[in-house]
């Protein structure tokens, strides 16, 4: 029997439900975030002031809960600023120009390519990085851009994003929504993944090759590509680093990530140290190329770089603190933020509304997994697909309790779903950075990505309601 349901546990679900609605219309949420804060505040302290410190307390909260993810991912886009600067990215990919000989082995290589990347640099730097060398490789054996900006959208912002294996910084904010370890979510998520990623990327080839049998694919249609030219690339940078140098650190950049993997696996590495070893490493990489390229200005552009890292990071996890902040609330935020206990017998509002729903409505592994698809789709509508992971691992948790099993693959299912959605596969404001930089309309990457996902999201659900 559940403990009995208060008014922080209607408060808490009423805000919920207000967040989702408000997801659904593709608006912000950030203040429905805050007035849920201020609104459980009041009713957990009973008093106008703390309220109004739990607010500023539960955003510090959330950051301190993200700030690693946040500076694992800006250390990572500050170091591939140097890389495509100092033209170092384009080395890295040339063994495998000579793989690529036909569109399908284009489409696959280039794919492949962008996802282990992807998996060490993010979709966004990777796609900077690669795009304007891969490109031209695709594009030189009939692949048509369309075709190439499917290729890294998919396997980069789709497969490698939605797992995010390595830096883990989806995992760590859906586990800890649902009161997880993140290797739990890590371990989940790899048959759905793989599904998801087997069947997408698939579909998406076959309507691809279909197309370009019928000759859907001309020249006037294929958009003429558009090749960055790195803003941050000044002329002295290039001429302090040659060739041979250029090669060496080429070479250096995937071994050091490699020793990386193996020591991981040797040293049984996970979470928070796994991620630490992946931006030290990208610290080391950064200093290390900043001083090799820019000479005696090195030391600035170290710093430079930094900062411009840090912009990104928290430009992208500025709208994901405030809904945090809420949804941490549903768990071990409560106390750390207000100070008070929860009811007695209350294992956290979440749990509490998870249990008392599972006395009231019956909630199979069907009706679970169909919902957190649904709920992981409607989240990533705002375009971000991290905003609202949190809100998909606290239903996550929910429906766990409700079913009885199954926490760690719902919350990885959710997590698929909002990161497809809206990390950049079907959101055309969210897949900008492919679409621009193989010169394509993001709104037809859209339309093209639409129906492969959308095969792939019912696939994987179904895989998912056996798992759980």
């Amino acid at each position: 029997m559940g403990v009995e349901l208060t008014a922080l546990h209607w408060a808490f679900l009423a805000f919920l439900l207000a967040i989702l609605i408000i997801m659904c219309m593709r608006r912000d949420t950030t203040l429905a975030c805050i007035l849920g804060i201020f609104t459980i505040g009041c009713l957990a302290k009973g008093a106008l002031v703390p309220a109004v410190i739990g607010i500023f307390s539960s955003f510090a909260f959330a950051i301190n809960e993200l700030l690693g993810t946040i500076l694992v991912i800006s250390i990572i886009v500050a170091m591939s600023k140097v890389l495509l600067s100092t033209g170092v990215n384009e080395l890295m990919v040339a063994p495998f120009a000579g793989l690529i000989r036909t569109p399908a082995t284009a489409y696959w290589v280039i794919g492949v390519l962008m996802m282990v990347i992807s998996w060490f640099f993010w979709p966004s730097p990777a796609a900077a990085l690669m795009g304007a060398v891969l490109l031209p490789i695709g594009r030189r054996v009939g692949l048509p851009a369309i075709g190439v900006a499917m290729a890294m959208n998919l396997f980069g912002h789709g497969i490698a994003l939605s797992g995010d294996w390595i830096i883990q910084g989806a995992p760590k904010l859906t586990s800890s929504a649902a009161g997880i370890p993140v290797q739990a979510v890590v371990g989940a998520s790899v048959p759905l993944v793989l599904v998801m990623g087997i069947v997408t990327v698939s579909v998406a080839f076959w309507m691809l090759r279909r197309d370009l049998g019928k000759g859907a694919f001309t020249v006037e249609d294929d958009i003429p590509y558009v090749t960055v030219t790195p803003e941050t690339a000044p002329s002295t940078g290039r001429l302090a680093l040659l060739h041979s140098r250029k090669k060496w650190l080429a070479a250096m950049v995937p071994a050091l990530f490699a020793l990386d993997v193996l020591a991981m696996y040797l040293c049984d590495l996970r979470g928070g140290d796994a991620t630490a070893l992946v931006g030290g490493t990208s610290v080391f990489i950064l200093s290390a190329m900043s001083l090799a390229a820019y000479g005696g200005k090195g030391l600035e552009k170290i710093t430079e770089h930094l900062i411009e890292g840090l912009k990104f990071g928290f430009t992208v996890f500025g709208p994901v603190i405030p809904i945090a902040a809420f949804f941490y609330l549903g768990d071990n935020g409560f106390i750390a933020i207000y100070g008070e206990a929860l009811p007695a017998g209350s294992h956290g509002l979440v749990n509490d509304l998870g249990l008392a729903l599972a006395h009231t409505v019956p909630i199979n592994a069907a009706v679970g997994a169909v919902t957190m698809t649904v709920v992981g789709g409607i989240t990533g509508l705002d375009g971000s697909g991290f905003s609202g992971i949190s809100l998909a691992g606290s239903l996550a948790k929910l429906f766990a309790v409700s079913i009885g099993s199954g926490i760690a693959t719902l919350t990885a299912l959710g997590q698929i779903a909002a990161i497809y959605v809206g990390g950049g596969t079907l959101i055309p404001w969210s897949l900008v950075a492919a679409a621009a930089i193989c010169g394509v309309d993001p709104f037809e990457l859209a339309r093209r990505n639409l129906v492969p996902v959308l095969v792939g999201l019912a696939v994987t659900t179904l895989v998912s309601i056996f798992l759980i």
